[in-house]
């Protein structure tokens, strides 16, 4: 279904998958943030994502950027403004969240947000500023957290991998993807979300992961001290600026694999909080 929300940030039409069967119980809702020059029907078709909910039962919300909130409708997670709690985008996308939860049969505990690209960035900006609302985040070729504050640094943190990011580990449960052959966005900014989320001193464990048509992929499992794992970061051997393991039916999609929307989801469903909403 489409639908719009307005607030004082300002306003995002948006596409909401509804499974058969919402009625009955709460359900997860997963929120999806494209990627520049991508639209909520590119982006669900490109990551099979509404697939997924059919066959798992659960919600997907797709919320839009307008070209005139950025000519490329890239969401803006570059600029001071939208970085902060109650402020610019990241207000907007959490009161859309909420008001989404409040008029549907979705469980609060169970609440999830990934992106791509400028979506993934945006998505580690949620995660981070919002953590009683969202329980995991999901970042596949994105950036940290404050990697950048306006264009300038913007194209010098995804040139360089080196953005400026945040200091202190945030704890968000995390799981990240990124291609070692981006050319768009460095995948050195793949170990800078890791280390906002899971911070430098977490013990690492690295295993080796065959996909499809020789693809190979390295994960890397960050751990607290009670050897939980915060943190995944699957770095995608030989691939590009794209969804890993995605359909041609989509924009910016890799069809050799793995496939990040069976991993974000089984990590994201592994874990839920009792946060206030």
């Amino acid at each position: 279904m489409a639908g719009s929300y307005t607030n004082a940030a300002g306003s995002r039409e948006y596409k909401l998958f509804i499974p058969p069967g919402a009625d009955v119980r709460p359900l997860p809702l997963v929120v999806m943030l494209h990627g520049c020059t991508q639209d909520p029907d590119d982006f669900a078709a490109g990551t099979g994502m509404n697939d997924a909910a059919l066959a798992q039962g659960f919600f997907v919300l797709y919320p839009a950027q307008p070209a005139r909130a950025n000519p490329q409708r890239c969401w803006n997670w570059f600029k001071h403004t939208h970085q902060q709690r109650n402020r610019g985008e990241p207000a907007l996308l959490a009161e859309l969240t909420r008001d989404i939860i409040a008029r549907h049969s979705i469980d609060a505990q169970r609440v999830y947000v990934a992106g791509l690209s400028a979506g993934g960035a945006m998505a580690a900006i949620l995660g981070n500023t919002y953590p009683d609302l969202y329980a995991a985040v999901g970042v596949h070729s994105g950036l940290a957290p404050g990697s950048a504050t306006d264009l300038p640094s913007a194209l010098s943190a995804m040139k360089s991998g080196r953005g400026c990011g945040q200091r202190a580990a945030s704890g968000m449960p995390t799981i990240v993807f990124h291609g070692d052959a981006d050319t768009t966005v460095h995948p050195g900014n793949a170990e800078q979300i890791v280390a906002a989320a899971a911070g430098p001193t977490a013990a690492v464990e690295c295993q080796q992961v065959q996909g499809s048509h020789d693809r190979r992929c390295t994960r890397h499992l960050h751990r607290a001290a009670d050897g939980s794992v915060i943190a995944e970061r699957w770095v995608v051997h030989g691939a590009p600026h794209a969804w890993s393991g995605g359909s041609s039916k989509g924009s910016y999609t890799d069809g050799r694999g793995p496939n990040a929307t069976r991993e974000m989801l089984r990590f994201f469903f592994e874990r839920k909080h009792c946060g206030v909403i």
